[in-house]
């Protein structure tokens, strides 16, 4: 017997199909880059890799912008139009976004993250965060200092 969570999954397979889709778009693309939200938009991921809806869990939307990762290049030679290269991506766009967000939020430990959307330019992940000291998660005394 399928459940709630079996069709959210179901709807996010095919993203386009969801109404309204472009406009999601348009709005995820006027948000700044780093965008702490209430509540997962994928609920089903949310709850699948450990959210829960309860205080000390903070959920942040992270845009990270695809390709371009050419860097000048210490090389000789006369053309200009050379002095490049182009370089592969050795950390995936979602570690990237993880990242960004602990960097935004040093107090607060990374759960996990899962994807979300993505356009020509953009990859949007949704990450979600633990308060390790929150009373909710553990108890204050293990946190003091």
């Amino acid at each position: 017997m399928a459940n709630m969570y079996d069709y959210l999954g179901k709807a996010w397979k095919r993203p386009r199909d969801i109404p309204d889709w472009n406009q999601r778009l348009i709005q995820l693309r006027k948000e700044p880059t780093t965008f702490k939200i209430e509540k997962p938009t994928r609920l089903d991921k949310a709850r699948a890799i450990g959210y829960k809806a309860k205080q000390g869990f903070i959920v942040v939307r992270q845009k990270t912008i695809k390709g371009g990762h050419r860097r000048d290049a210490l090389i000789g030679g006369r053309r200009s139009a050379h002095s490049y290269m182009t370089m592969s991506l050795r950390k995936s766009y979602q570690v990237i976004a993880e990242e960004r967000v602990q960097r935004m939020f040093p107090n607060l430990l990374v759960l996990n993250s899962y994807y979300l959307a993505e356009d020509g330019k953009n990859k949007w992940f949704e990450v979600i965060l633990i308060d390790h000291c929150h009373t909710q998660i553990k108890p204050a005394e293990r946190c003091a200092a």
